[in-house]
């Protein structure tokens, strides 16, 4: 797999040691010198695409935001944004943006920080403009870099109405133990599914910690990456987990990064059965 659609997978940021169980250093060298991802200071690789949006909101007069701001804020995202998202005051006129995906609004200064949107303006933009999943992917990740869950919560009460009750339920529903966007997103379609109980990042009595589980229903449900299998020794010390749980009474469904991003229909309708 090349290294930049390793990155895109793992959520746009990733350590070295994330990306090498997805491509090879080989790879991992040309993408840099393509200069198709970048290496941060402190020994991360994100795609370029926030210096992107910076320099596209300075055209434009406006700020980074929403997916772009979340890359630009360091955190990993279901998917990266198909043109760099800025916004610009609600005057703006006669803006020649149409590779760009522009909102319009009157921010003041606590919104923006160093020209993007502030964290928490961040992740309600967010929850406020895209699907479920997107935006839970991001306010999970956000968790994870330290933002209050209380603090995201009261924002979200305060947006604007149009999207508030989208803003409250993704802030509501946000969980820092999700490990990564493909997790979120496995997440947000379980949570879709009526009666279903999920929790991130469960412990089976002494075996070990599963991606989600309903405890009621002793249903396991586990996002499987191809990370964590690239060897003989990882696909059999997982086959022994999966038969333990099962041993314990409980039931064991597991879908495939391809699953939930191309087929959450599928992984959905999978859920209902299992519930029904």
């Amino acid at each position: 797999m090349d290294a930049p659609e390793a990155l895109a997978m793992l959520g746009g940021v990733a350590t070295a040691q994330e990306l090498l169980c997805c491509t090879s250093r080989r790879r991992l060298r040309a993408a840099l010198a393509a200069q198709t991802m970048v290496r941060e200071r402190h020994g991360r690789y994100r795609l370029p695409d926030a210096d992107v949006a910076r320099a596209a909101a300075a055209r434009v007069g406006g700020v980074v935001s929403h997916l772009s701001a979340a890359q630009d804020w360091g955190w990993k995202i279901e998917a990266p944004p198909e043109k760099p998202c800025v916004t610009v005051p609600r005057r703006s006129c006669h803006l020649e943006a149409d590779d760009l995906e522009v909102h319009w609004a009157d921010l003041g200064l606590l919104d923006v920080s160093r020209g993007v949107t502030d964290p928490l303006l961040t992740v309600v933009d967010c929850a406020r403009a895209y699907p479920f999943d997107v935006a839970l992917c991001v306010a999970d990740s956000a968790l994870r870099s330290g933002i209050d869950r209380a603090d995201l919560v009261a924002a979200a009460l305060r947006a604007p109405r149009t999207g508030r009750r989208r803003a409250v339920r993704v802030a509501e529903a946000a969980d820092p133990r999700a490990d990564n966007p493909f997790e979120s997103a496995l997440r947000a379609i379980a949570l879709d599914v009526p009666g279903l109980v999920v929790e991130p990042q469960q412990w089976v009595a002494d075996v070990g910690r599963v991606d989600l589980m309903d405890v009621g229903r002793r249903l396991v449900i586990e996002a499987e990456s191809f990370e964590f299998h690239s060897d003989r020794a990882s696909l059999r010390r997982d086959v022994h987990r999966y038969t333990a749980f099962v041993r314990l009474g409980y039931r064991v469904v597991r879908f495939t990064w391809e699953d939930v991003m191309f087929d959450p229909a599928y992984v959905r309708g999978v859920l209902v059965d299992l519930v029904g």
